[in-house]
């Protein structure tokens, strides 16, 4: 999460192999998925297991119909709050700059596929919230945490993978500081009837170096830090948003796929 409210204007294919969860190959299933309600943020919830995700690979080749929004030469397809530095380019990846601001796309999206990767800063500085943090917004309010949470404790619901104060992933599979991680996250937007009340939520399946580590979760409501996430109606469309977190975080070959609406 920002320290700051983020504000915007209103306007298939899945990794070849999936690594199953710890507790699939185990037989039970981890005490934090069997629906016990826990506040958000709370350091009392249970840690997801810790699973190795392999070796890092070659960067992913964008599907012929993907939207490459960054290629490691321009930002161009994104934008910031006026008056801002801007983030560091250079060697084919994005880094942020501490009080550069978080930066989104101009092209506002709705139900997507998107790949991004990402590297936390080696040697790591500091511990839990305060190391490697960062985010990726999905309509520019629903965020996918990104964290160092390699062998780092955190709340559950803040760690790297986790649906941010809402829903922490089903294991940790994340790398060193300073390698390569991959998110490919499948997003489909929340509907609201004419009313403005919800119809359906939003949800997100996501694969963190190509382990599964939400499968179709909804988001409870808009990302917010240490209270209850709650919706309200918005616009069919938003930005891809990355976050400015204070710590020099480094993005490379990021893109996305409109899918079609689908009835759920």
């Amino acid at each position: 999460m920002t320290y700051a409210t983020l504000r915007y204007p209103v306007p298939s294919r899945y990794l070849a192999t999936l690594a199953l969860p710890v507790w699939m190959t185990a037989g039970m299933m981890p005490l934090h998925a069997q629906g016990q309600k826990w506040p958000a943020n709370s350091m009392e919830r249970p840690r997801p297991p810790v699973v190795s995700p392999g070796p890092v690979g070659s960067p992913v080749t964008p599907p012929g119909d993907a939207i490459v929004l960054f290629d490691g030469r321009s930002l161009d397809q994104w934008q910031g709050g006026p008056g801002t530095p801007g983030w560091k380019l250079e060697d084919g990846y994005a880094e942020v700059v501490a009080g550069g601001g978080s930066i989104s796309t101009r092209r506002h999206f709705g139900d997507i596929q998107v790949h991004l990767e990402w590297a936390t800063p080696r040697p790591p500085h500091g511990t839990g919230q305060d190391r490697g943090n960062s985010g990726v917004f999905l309509m520019g309010m629903y965020e996918v945490q990104i964290l160092d949470s390699y062998q780092n404790d955190t709340y559950p619901d803040g760690q790297a993978g986790a649906l941010y104060g809402q829903q922490p992933p089903l294991v940790n599979a994340s790398r060193p500081p300073g390698e390569w991680q991959s998110y490919d996250i499948i997003f489909r937007r929340p509907h609201f009837n004419r009313d403005g009340s919800l119809l359906r939520p939003a949800r997100a399946t996501v694969l963190h170096n190509g382990v599964l580590i939400q499968d179709g979760v909804a988001f409870t409501g808009r990302t917010v830090h240490g209270a209850e996430a709650k919706y309200s109606p918005h616009a069919d469309l938003g930005p891809l948003t990355l976050q400015d977190h204070g710590q020099p975080v480094r993005f490379r070959n990021i893109w996305v796929r409109e899918i079609p609406s689908t009835e759920y």
